[in-house]
């Protein structure tokens, strides 16, 4: 059984920084490409940010100059460095693995709301 846990949500004022961390236990042989998503009230969940196990990134162009997404394979841990936080950020925010154990699938946190008042 493969776990997912996000942490460093919050209340951040527009402007501010907040850094979002996720950690993987379980059975996990290796993780390829690890990611953000976010969620706003309304909307379709969207991707903001992806990293593969080689190191390749990419980002959505709202974010893009603003959030740095990295990892640190060795922990099994993904990150989101999100800086000049603007209201319309404002989501809950879920990390996604896709992990070998040995066979592939999705795993997802349960989520950490980011609040940017304005």
């Amino acid at each position: 059984q493969v776990q997912l846990v996000e942490s460093g949500g919050g209340l951040v004022r527009a402007g501010g920084s907040l850094r979002l961390s996720c950690v993987a236990s379980g059975a996990i042989f290796s993780i390829d490409v690890m990611g953000w998503y976010r969620q706003a009230p309304g909307k379709q969940r969207e991707l903001v940010a992806t990293i593969t196990s080689g190191g390749g990134t990419g980002y959505v162009d709202s974010v893009k100059g603003r959030f740095t997404i990295s990892r640190d394979s060795a922990k099994n841990s993904v990150y989101l460095q999100m800086n000049s936080l603007k209201p319309e950020d404002t989501a809950v925010y879920y990390c996604n693995m896709e992990a070998f154990t040995p066979r592939r699938s999705d795993y997802w946190g349960q989520g950490t709301q980011v609040t940017v008042s304005s």
